[in-house]
């Protein structure tokens, strides 16, 4: 057996899959990989193995199994204390995901869009008053993902960076299990403190509908709470932040897109999703163990060893969406698996998708002279984050 493949393997393009990805899938739809912390796993690169594999109930999400494929140094670790849901298999999992699902149905999205408008216009006001340059990712891109879920939550939305710093730490690959149990920690005070405050004072955010529906009732602990909605924040915010600040890179890059969407806006729905599909950030976030041998075209992941269901590559696969690196509003298709794919699907796919929608709708049309500020080979991508995604993107109007 040849010796195994370094993982991650970096983006050549920010706005595609590694090149590699191609060539496994042809040749070794289930390849062998070290990882960061020295482990070995496998990758998975076809739509269909992907599919199978987070569909199949044989396979483990949890992160306490010795082999769970974590990226980061300090992740497993740190993990195993906090135990975030997503980390986390039946029944303990669907408990979780029961309170979380009546709070991001359509329905309750959709009643958001006001909010959620509202928050973003706000946000490029100032952005827009401050000056005729900014850096599209403080200032508006994170701005906006965590007003959101802080909106959505119940949280203060006076320390923006803060949520910011927090998940910087917990999704590097290279924070230490100190370093990531620091940083939840004080993510987990400020939750403590506003949990205290619901528990006297219900509201009608969501950390109130839990606290009053789950917490007193006894469906979940204190610390439980506490995970699932420290998971929530920092799921929530990081993945729309990037997703908001690549989307707007690439339409720079393209004006043709861009003259699009300007033409026709009623395909700014379609276009989240074309782009959900394309720039696919979350990539390797499904992380699993075999809970029995699992064959792949001829090879055998035998039970008990790691598996990362590559949704990037299943995103890419040309057998399902031909030419998949083009960018095509009108391919008329959700069937992508950039929120996953089974029972641990993002609960807050719905969320995103408005998030995305209003926040790229918004900032084109208001701001039509928008242009890059700095040449694009200066901009710098983050290759070693659990979502890939842009540092910075000076801009100017």
């Amino acid at each position: 057996m040849s010796n195994p493949l370094d993982f991650p393997i970096p983006r050549t393009c920010p706005f595609t899959v590694p090149d590699a990805y191609a060539r496994l899938r042809e040749e070794q739809p289930a390849a062998r990989v070290t990882l960061p912390t020295g482990k070995t796993a496998w990758i998975l690169t076809r739509y269909d193995d992907v599919r199978a594999v987070l569909a199949s109930p044989a396979t483990s999400a949890d992160i306490r199994h010795p082999n769970f494929p974590a990226m980061g140094i300090g992740e497993q670790e740190a993990g195993a204390k906090s135990r975030p849901f997503i980390r986390t298999d039946p029944p303990e999992h669907t408990r979780y995901r029961r309170m979380l699902l009546p709070e991001l149905t359509v329905k309750r999205v959709r009643a958001m869009r006001p909010a959620v408008q509202e928050i973003t216009d706000a946000l490029l006001d100032r952005m827009l008053d401050a000056g005729s340059a900014a850096d599209l990712v403080p200032a508006y891109a994170n701005a906006v993902s965590t007003s959101t879920i802080c909106e959505l939550i119940g949280l203060p939305k006076d320390d923006l960076e803060f949520f910011h710093d927090i998940t910087r730490v917990s999704g590097g690959r290279g924070s230490t299990a100190e370093e990531v149990s620091a940083a939840l920690g004080d993510l987990f005070k400020l939750l403590a403190d506003l949990i205290a405050l619901r528990e006297r004072e219900p509201g009608d955010d969501l950390l109130s509908k839990l606290v009053v529906d789950h917490l007193r009732t006894g469906n979940v602990t204190h610390h439980e709470l506490l995970s699932t909605i420290g998971i929530t924040v920092i799921a929530g915010r990081e993945t729309t932040t990037n997703m908001i600040a690549l989307s707007t890179l690439l339409l720079l890059r393209e004006p043709g897109l861009l003259a699009e969407l300007r033409d026709e806006p009623v395909l700014f729905p379609a276009a989240v999703d074309e782009l959900l599909r394309v720039l696919s950030i979350a990539d390797s976030i499904p992380l699993r163990v075999a809970g029995e041998d699992v064959d792949v075209d001829g090879a055998v992941i035998p039970a008990g060893d790691g598996l990362i269901a590559l949704l990037g590559a299943a995103d890419h696969d040309p057998e399902v969406f031909p030419d998949p690196a083009t960018v095509d509003f009108r391919r008329g298709t959700t069937r992508h698996v950039a929120f996953g794919y089974g029972i641990h699907q993002c609960v807050g796919q719905h969320l995103a998708r408005l998030e995305l929608e209003i926040a790229l709708e918004t900032l084109f049309r208001r701001v039509p002279t928008l242009r890059l500020a700095v040449p694009f080979e200066e901009l710098e991508f983050k290759q070693e984050s659990a979502t890939f995604g842009i540092e910075s993107l000076p801009v100017a109007w």
